[in-house]
């Protein structure tokens, strides 16, 4: 019933309870309940209504359209095992933007308030075109339980550490079922601050987190649980709608795994002692963002030409356009290893098979100057 009434599917629901209850018990009670559970029903989606509107109320003064390419927004998202945590912060500017006039609040468990222990102030200065990575602040190579590590390649990608204490501040330790937001405010005062980026839907708990299926919150896979989902370079701007109908999270991200295991240089998976396969935290992606908003986000070459790589995201085989300006062209996975490289070629267009495994990649273009730049490219 909970399902039904959290996505505001009254006929459905009311059509399965009636269909229940007259089937077993009869007309006259089956009358008498169906008007106690709709007057139930309304209590629940008038709560609702009265907590997005005050929610809207508590922004409203702070809600604005941002232009493409105007303002910061989430690159990033991570969930990942234990307390590996982070998130991502894009300047699509040109200009650096001091963070300190931002923060980042957890709206937990479809609550939709948040006061100061939900919330953190930033801290740094993000250069254009260039992200901030804020990871959980679990350090102590002892801790086990709620004090466990993030691990040593998530700490490796860290820009700044934020929520040490969870009894404290709990801002950074979302498990999948949190909506999380960039705003500009103060962390001391977070509902009367300024939208800017929303992950997720304020108001809603959709479970274990949300899902692939419509109506994204039980049916289909949890993409916003143990996975990382990464911005695509289509979107320009932050989400600062309160009111959405649904949060699917593959409509701007794409999803890939927390972890990934471990490969030796032929291409076999590497066994610890203990016979089972090692893992590696899928960081990779961390620290750089691919998006439309960066004129420079393709390989400006010697003869003012560019490369470009497409289909991206891909199913598996993409093309390089004007490959033969660069003087070598390197592809490597999310382990960090080179699958493949190219050089010397005179080929204007290149065909690049990565269908065997799917995930994220970074291809490196090198000119004949040694500049170099990197392209991320997902296969799906």
């Amino acid at each position: 019933m909970r399902y039904f009434f959290r996505n505001g599917a009254e006929s459905y629901s009311f059509v399965f309870i009636l269909s229940d209850i007259s089937t077993n018990l009869g007309r006259s009670v089956f009358q008498f309940n169906a008007l106690k559970l709709k007057i139930v029903y309304y209590s629940k989606i008038n709560l609702m209504k009265k907590g997005l509107l005050s929610l809207a109320l508590f922004f409203a003064a702070g809600i604005t359209q941002a232009q493409d390419c105007s303002e910061l927004f989430i690159s990033e998202y991570v969930e990942g095992f234990s307390n590996n945590k982070a998130l991502e912060i894009y300047n699509p500017t040109a200009s650096p933007i001091n963070l300190g006039q931002y923060i980042v609040i957890r709206f937990s468990n479809g609550s939709t308030t948040a006061n100061a222990s939900y919330a953190v102030q930033l801290e740094g200065t993000i250069q254009p075109y260039s992200t901030h990575v804020g990871v959980l602040d679990k350090r102590d190579e002892n801790g086990t339980g709620q004090e466990a590590p993030v691990w040593d390649s998530l700490q490796a990608k860290a820009d700044a550490y934020y929520s040490p204490v969870y009894n404290t501040n709990s801002t950074w330790y979302w498990n999948g079922n949190d909506a999380i937001v960039l705003a500009k405010g103060l962390a001391s005062d977070p509902m009367n601050s300024q939208l800017v980026d929303i992950f997720g839907k304020i108001g809603e708990d959709p479970g274990t987190g949300w899902t692939t299926a419509f109506p994204y919150t039980g049916n289909g896979v949890d993409v916003t649980k143990d996975h990382s989902l990464i911005r695509k370079p289509s979107i320009l701007k932050g989400e600062t709608n309160l009111t959405i109908s649904f949060f699917n999270p593959l409509a701007e991200y794409d999803s890939i795994p927390p972890v990934v295991v471990r490969l030796d240089e032929q291409g076999n998976i590497v066994y610890s002692q203990a016979g089972n396969p090692i893992l590696d935290g899928n960081w990779s992606t961390l620290g750089s963002h691919t998006c439309n908003c960066e004129t420079l986000n393709t390989a400006t070459l010697t003869n003012n030409e560019e490369a470009v790589i497409y289909p991206n995201p891909s199913n598996g085989i993409v093309y390089i356009k004007h490959a033969e300006a660069v003087k070598s062209i390197e592809v490597v996975n999310a382990l960090g290893q080179t699958v493949m490289t190219i050089e010397n070629n005179n080929k204007s267009l290149v065909k690049i098979d990565l269908s065997a495994n799917r995930g994220v990649y970074l291809v490196r273009f090198v000119n004949d100057d040694q500049s170099s730049s990197l392209k991320r490219v997902v296969i799906k």
